[in-house]
């Protein structure tokens, strides 16, 4: 079942002639609550691969990739042309677009001086501070890196369990209808 034939039907007259056509409310909106969100038990994590659309996980995740919604919903993505990790292609062209020098400074950083100054992993930048240029032992970022860290961030995504899929997508419709 598609995601929008889940949505209730309304009679909407765009033009204002009394000429009605059926269509899907799209304005209705279900949002997973917080307490779940941050239930890890209910995902697993799953790095997303460079061109990896969220059909191609729904279908291999899932075996159906009209489920793709699921992982976009259970990942808070509400633009999936902004909210999702880009190809190399498509980054390669948001940075032409979005800089005039890619590799020029963003901003600076050191590491943090105290609480937690290593990062777990090679995508965690938590223990970095930004500072001013001037600061000692201040590095460099380029905006290539800094969007490149933005892309790690939407790599890393949630998969919800497959033994609660069907229970999800029955909530989904029943909050949907309402």
């Amino acid at each position: 079942m598609a995601f929008f034939s889940r949505f209730p039907i309304l009679p909407y007259d765009i033009t204002n002639t009394d000429n009605y056509k059926l269509i899907p409310d799209i304005l209705r909106r279900v949002k997973i609550r917080t307490a779940i969100r941050g239930a890890s038990m209910l995902f697993d994590s799953y790095d997303v691969k460079n061109g990896e659309r969220p059909e191609d996980i729904a279908f291999k995740w899932f075996g159906d990739a009209e489920l793709h919604w699921v992982i976009l919903m259970t990942n808070n993505v509400l633009d999936r042309y902004y909210d999702w990790p880009m190809n190399d292609v498509q980054f390669q062209e948001f940075l032409t677009d979005k800089y005039t020098n890619p590799d020029a400074v963003h901003h600076y950083e050191i590491t943090k001086t105290s609480g937690n100054i290593t990062g777990e992993g090679p995508t965690d930048y938590s223990h970095l501070v930004e500072v001013n240029s001037d600061e000692p032992n201040a590095i460099s970022i380029s905006n290539r890196q800094f969007e490149e860290r933005e892309q790690d961030k939407k790599r890393s995504i949630k998969l919800l369990d497959k033994r609660y899929l069907t229970d999800f997508v029955d909530e989904f419709n029943n909050l949907i209808s309402r």
